[in-house]
């Protein structure tokens, strides 16, 4: 069980300075924003507002498999 709460600060840590990266990195560019990306879909109408940030998913699943690819690598 000890391993598990340290998997979660670890897990939590991660995430906080990822979402720090995105937000320094949206405000020193403000032009290529996270979900505001050429290639993202956005459909607005007077009631409703829809946001399919596909380009946004693939950088960060692009970025996700670089970051554990290399934590696997030195890993070994």
């Amino acid at each position: 069980m000890e391993n598990f709460g340290r998997t979660l600060v670890v897990v939590g840590l991660g995430t906080a300075l990822i979402g720090g990266a995105l937000w320094g990195i949206s405000a020193l560019f403000p032009h290529f924003r996270p979900g505001r990306l050429p290639g993202d879909i956005v459909i607005e109408s007077p009631e409703t507002k829809v946001y399919v940030p596909i380009t946004t998913m693939i950088l960060l699943s692009l970025a996700a498999t670089l970051v554990l690819w290399l934590i696997g690598t030195l890993k070994r």
